[in-house]
């Protein structure tokens, strides 16, 4: 029977049994904080951070995985809200895209989620593209590769070194979505309907080469001919992307995937905000680069910097995704946004927090006048519920004054 240990982000550590290998793995990651027990032997002591996913070790002598899964604290709906944004900024995502079929738990709601959209892209048949093949043949086809010829047949007339564009499935965009079934498949608590309809797309994948173990994933471009990949590609990207999990030390055989809530919070605070600006005249830039000091000689890259229609700086936004704690917000993220604020020339910043255990808070800097605002978006509600309040806080950022 397999090892599951169970984890909710941001939780207090848990004292749980794990084979030696997997806890210096685990150690050596990032996925958790984790440390040998040292009350307990055999038991390390685990606590998750801001890492959401699954990740199964095989471990030499054991027949089944050892998985440690990380629970969101947001609910599973609202996580895939969350992930539209991150993975797709050009907002032809929209709720419903991704459905979680009821399931509570994150591995079985996003392979689900990922089976639907393959087959909703696959429906009419694979993709096919060209791709640049170059091989060594009897018969000449394409264009001969004289170089080649001459470096590796020293002269001799057969075979021939030839490259040609062949027209097949074999493209990066099947490889992407076939090495995410794969991935899927090879992790424990995918519920047996799910598994069987993966299974039944990796046979539609099967002329699709698998990708190699560690190597980056094939590059492809969204056009109009495999617009109807778009969201299958994206949501398989985000299982294989770097977050994900594929090595570990100790020669362990590791599969797994992580969501990093952090980077999932700013992308939708930024996108949110930077379309609801649009709405009134505004234009925003992602991590604008600017420069602390006259030599420019200190770099600072705000989330979002807001510029009205005539080029000028309006406001500037940092989102930050932090574990509830009894001191409330840190105060290194004032000093930062007042050296933002300071910076542009603003009298007024902006930090958007999840919703923690502090409300909106207003700190007025002595002998400077800068208004730092600490605001505050409840990730619990309804997605409609979500957009409406960062709606309010654009509106709040069109009227920032300067200094």
């Amino acid at each position: 029977m397999s090892l599951v240990v169970e984890l909710i982000e941001h939780a207090p550590a848990r004292s749980v049994p794990l084979p030696d290998a997997v806890g210096r793995a685990l150690a050596a990651g990032e996925m958790v904080d984790a440390v040998p027990d040292p009350y307990t032997p055999g038991h390390w002591s685990l606590r998750a951070g801001s890492k959401v996913g699954a990740v199964a070790f095989a471990v030499p002598g054991i027949d089944a995985p050892v998985t440690v899964r990380v629970t969101p604290k947001v609910p599973i709906a609202r996580l895939f809200f969350l992930i539209g944004f991150a993975l797709d900024q050009k907002r032809i995502w929209r709720e419903g895209d991704v459905e979680a079929a009821g399931h509570h738990d994150l591995l079985p709601a996003l392979a689900h989620a990922v089976e639907r959209q393959m087959d909703r892209a696959l429906r009419q048949g694979l993709l096919q593209g060209y791709r640049a093949t170059e091989e060594a043949s009897l018969v000449v086809r394409g264009r001969i590769r004289e170089s080649e010829q001459i470096r590796r047949r020293f002269g001799t007339v057969l075979p021939v070194e030839i490259g040609y564009d062949e027209f097949t499935t074999d493209i990066a965009e099947n490889r992407i979505l076939r090495a995410a079934v794969e991935r899927l498949l090879r992790l424990p608590g995918v519920p047996a309907g799910v598994r069987r309809r993966l299974l039944h797309q990796r046979a539609r994948l099967a002329d699709a080469d698998l990708l190699v173990r560690g190597q980056p994933l094939p590059k492809w471009q969204p056009t109009r001919l495999n617009s109807r990949y778009h969201h299958a590609l994206r949501l398989a990207q985000a299982v294989l992307d770097d977050t994900s999990v594929e090595h570990a030390v100790g020669g362990l055989r590791v599969d797994g995937f992580l969501f990093d809530m952090n980077k999932l919070f700013e992308d939708f605070v930024t996108v949110a905000l930077r379309d609801a600006c649009r709405a009134h005249g505004q234009s925003a830039r992602l991590q604008d680069p600017h420069h602390l000091d006259e030599a420019a000689a200190i770099r600072m890259r705000p989330d979002l910097v807001l510029y009205g229609p005539d080029g000028a700086v309006c406001a500037v936004v940092d989102a930050k995704y932090k574990a509830e704690k009894r001191e409330g917000f840190p105060d290194a993220d004032l000093y930062q946004m007042l050296a933002y604020c300071t910076a542009l020339g603003l009298s007024e910043g902006h930090l958007v927090y999840a919703r923690g255990n502090a409300s909106h808070a207003a700190h007025t800097v002595r002998h400077a006048g800068i208004v730092i605002h600490q605001h505050a978006l409840d990730l619990d509600q309804d997605p409609a519920g979500l957009l409406r309040d960062v709606r309010t806080l654009a509106a709040r950022l069109v009227d920032t004054p300067r200094v």
